[in-house]
């Protein structure tokens, strides 16, 4: 097994008992790439150093923080390292909510949680069971990483495995103020019939997650494309979208999607509903031969101006 990441005590009131957190995720992408000279083909290198000695070792590099401008105090890694935190060893659980209740935007980065022994394995046990059957999340703080992280532990679903989970959070005064963004989206009334198949269209389109399933496409592109280029193939590049397009509405794009969602031939198809029934600005693109985007577009604005 890894080394863990973070090992100490899990405090919940006079509770206490020894984990050991691992990181829950790894890098699998193998392609580096180096900086190179574009007129030598040289890789770059890069030096540390110091306007009155040239360059520095490592050694001899220290944390500086400028309290005042262009002047430093050194800190030295021991300093930091003895800094006085209760939550360097020590994770004490000051709260559980319901699991709904965390906004996924705070959530950072996965651990898994398991005992730091048998000894440890019957406490770890217990709270995990509980924390599983009130489907509760524990809340606390722990030092690592160079500052103090907000974490909530979880128990996972799967009981073969019998793990816990501990992922590190934001803090509020990390999260930009999502009105910022939000306040100018135009309210709209949202049409019943429209909803009605769009919860039709999200009802066919469910299913269990499958993360296997889930491919880095764009990786896989990038290997291709250096592959070619070490072989002095030809380099397939992205084709830029075809801007021809058929103007339908909503209410049309909605009824076609769940018909071509639908089983073939097991479904009786919906009767289309016509341009012109559509509601004025509620309109989607649709790819078509060019010939008909003229048209179409034409045709739609003529029928909103008569109406």
């Amino acid at each position: 097994m890894a080394r863990p990441y973070w090992s100490g005590q899990i405090q919940i009131s006079l509770v206490s008992f020894g984990v050991k957190l691992f990181p829950a995720t790894e890098a699998k992408s193998e392609i580096r790439f180096h900086q190179l000279s574009r007129k030598t083909g040289e890789r770059i290198k890069h030096q540390k150093v110091s306007g009155d000695e040239g360059p520095v070792e490592k050694a001899d590099i220290v944390k500086g923080y400028e309290y005042r401008k262009g002047e430093y105090i050194s800190i030295e890694p021991e300093e930091i390292e003895n800094l006085r935190i209760p939550s360097r060893h020590n994770l004490v659980v000051t709260q559980f909510v319901d699991a709904g209740e965390l906004d996924p935007a705070f959530f950072e980065k996965p651990y898994f949680v398991v005992p730091e022994d048998d000894v440890q394995a019957e406490a770890f046990a217990v709270v995990r069971k509980a924390l599983q059957a009130t489907k509760k999340v524990a809340l606390g703080k722990i030092a690592f990483g160079g500052r103090e992280h907000l974490v909530a532990i979880s128990a996972t679903s799967d009981d073969n495995l019998g793990g816990m989970m501990a992922y590190t959070m934001r803090y509020a005064e990390e999260l930009r103020n999502p009105a910022a963004y939000f306040s100018e989206i135009k309210k709209v009334a949202v049409d019943e019939d429209q909803l009605s198949l769009a919860e039709e269209l999200i009802k066919r389109k469910a299913a269990k997650f499958a993360p296997e399933k889930f491919t880095d496409e764009y990786e896989a592109a990038l290997r291709e494309m250096i592959k070619a280029k070490v072989e002095q193939a030809p380099i397939q590049r992205d084709e830029p979208a075809p801007k021809s397009a058929k103007v339908i509405n909503l209410m049309d794009a909605l009824r076609k999607s769940i018909q071509g969602d639908s089983a073939a031939g097991t479904k009786k198809k919906a009767p289309a509903k016509s341009v012109a029934d559509a509601k004025e600005g509620i309109v989607l693109v649709k790819k078509g031969p060019q010939s008909e985007t003229g048209a179409g577009v034409k045709s739609a604005k003529s029928r909103r101006k008569s109406a």
